[in-house]
């Protein structure tokens, strides 16, 4: 038997997000902006409960808000997924306990479900049935990380493998595909990382695009921020790349990176700082071959080792979406150097403030040419540093989400739709 929600609630608007995991340790960029846009959507007032794999164990107290419900067990096994009509990072996820536990909060009245990622497109169908059976329905979520499609796509046609290893990325690439739109085309509220995935997801809606709402969140940010710095000559002529690059992706854009950018940094007296998590076989197979590059591991504040250096880099070849270390780079006062794809989302007025850079020698050789240029560095690194503190706030990212989940509410209720331009225009207001 179903819960009664006919009986028009005072309480708090109450949501259910669906993720992949618990976001804490907060290591990865994936899992700072689920954990972040969360967080800011609960502390507007909203009940928001989130499931995922992993443990509570990291979760700071500065997330109390938000209630956390750990899956416990491990993930199916690949092999298994291979044989999945879903993607691998849907087919690992949809375990039975996971199954069973979303159907015990199922069993509650919720006012919103989010689903949080293309990977939580097993739970899709489940979620559906339960919106129809309720009313008034609750309004169904995705929050979108990238333009899955096109980004495995990418990945699939690029790769650098055995030509089974490339079947297996094609033939994910397109379950991925067929997922992201299936959840597109079913969810009554997308919301994307940028501007451009949001109208690449919605460019082959078969329904009217005016029956799904869609905005654009891009991150907050809430890290550190480094005090007013000065790079002259006693600054170290170093630049430095920070991520965690255990994802095949990002291994890949690093790899090119650092194989086109090593020698050159060489010649010139360039050093060249990778920061952040990189797999032993990938650290082994490049340090093997560099001369200019050194790899630090896994710090605790990437802020600090900006400071020593001129530059930072956003290299990526591969992969689109939001970059969420433009931010760290930004925050921690440091000039950026980025390729112009790899800048998706960044508005004009910021991205003018970089090196942006049409292809990998062009990139590198403008490194080159502008390490040294100190008076331009600190005049890019001050103005991106005064336009990002107005840019990106999180609490702004939780009261667009919630605005946005009411508007629909209300929209049911009166017959009248909300105009998609007062979402969408809420957005850009920041």
């Amino acid at each position: 038997m179903q819960p009664d929600r006919t009986t028009t609630r005072q309480a708090p608007l109450r949501c259910l997000w669906v993720s992949r995991y618990i976001p804490y340790p907060a290591d990865a960029g994936a899992k700072v902006y689920s954990a972040r846009l969360a967080e800011s959507l609960a502390a507007t007032g909203v009940e928001l409960r989130y499931l995922g794999f992993g443990s509570d164990d990291a979760i700071p107290a500065t997330a109390a808000d938000v209630q956390w419900v750990a899956v416990p067990d491990g993930k199916r096994s690949e092999i298994v997924a291979l044989f999945s009509r879903l993607p691998n990072a849907a087919a690992i996820d949809a375990t039975r306990t996971y199954r069973s536990m979303l159907e015990a909060q199922l069993q509650e009245p919720w006012d919103a479900i989010v689903l949080d990622a293309y990977g939580t497109g097993w739970a899709l169908d489940r979620c559906l049935a339960y919106c129809y059976a309720q009313q008034p329905q609750p309004v169904l979520v995705h929050i979108s990380h990238n333009h899955e499609g096109a980004l495995w796509r990418s990945m699939a046609s690029e790769a650098r493998a055995s030509l089974p290893r490339r079947v297996v990325l094609w033939q994910n690439a397109l379950k991925v595909r067929t997922l992201e739109q299936r959840i597109v085309r079913n969810v009554d509220l997308l919301s994307a990382i940028t501007d451009e995935d949001r109208e690449a997801l919605t460019a082959t809606l078969p329904r009217p695009a005016s029956v799904l709402h869609t905005l654009t969140l891009t991150p907050g940010y809430a890290g550190s921020t480094a005090p007013p710095r000065i790079i002259d000559a006693d600054t170290p002529r170093r630049v430095a790349i920070v991520g965690s690059f255990r994802w095949v992706m990002k291994q890949e854009n690093l790899r090119r990176f650092v194989e086109s950018a090593d020698a050159v940094f060489a010649r010139h007296g360039i050093e060249l700082d990778v920061i952040g998590d990189v797999p032993e076989p990938l650290q082994a197979e490049l340090a093997a071959n560099t001369y200019a590059t050194h790899f630090h591991g896994f710090v605790d504040d990437p802020a600090a080792a900006l400071t020593q250096t001129r530059m930072a880099v956003v290299p990526e070849l591969i992969g689109g979406g939001f970059k969420l270390k433009f931010l760290d780079y930004l925050f921690a006062r440091t000039p950026v150097a980025t390729l112009t794809q790899a800048a998706a989302g960044l508005p004009p007025q910021l991205r003018a403030q970089m090196l942006s850079c049409a292809d990998l020698p062009s990139l590198i050789d403008g490194i080159v040419a502008d390490i040294d240029r100190f008076d331009e560095l600190n005049r890019r690194q001050q103005r991106a540093f005064e336009l990002a503190q107005a840019l990106y706030r999180w609490e702004d990212r939780g009261l667009q989400l919630r605005h946005a989940i009411v508007s629909i509410q209300r929209e049911r209720q009166s017959g009248a739709r909300e105009p998609i331009a007062t979402l969408k225009g809420l957005s850009a207001a920041r």
